[in-house]
């Protein structure tokens, strides 16, 4: 399941970001997004576990938690939009 995570304080990092969901169980890779001119974080960033169930609880258990003094939004990610 390819998870989204919005509303990150701009110092969390991939490693962060992974250590989180990885109490949940296997993370196959994580990614905080960046501004490409100035490499700074935009505040989301996607999750990939396998298991559907443990991504399940992820998303349950991590949708409004507190993260550097900011509440996670986490939810399953949906597909781009094609224009």
């Amino acid at each position: 399941m390819n998870i989204y995570v919005g509303n990150l304080d701009f110092k969390v990092n991939e490693d962060e970001l992974k250590e989180i969901f990885e109490e949940y169980g296997t993370v196959n890779s994580s990614k905080v997004v960046t501004d490409n001119f100035s490499g700074r974080s935009k505040g989301f960033g996607f999750i990939i576990m396998d298991d559907q169930t443990e991504a399940n609880k992820a998303v349950n258990e991590l949708n409004g938690a507190t993260l550097e003094n900011r509440k996670m939004v986490v939810n399953e990610a949906k597909p781009r939009k094609q224009y």
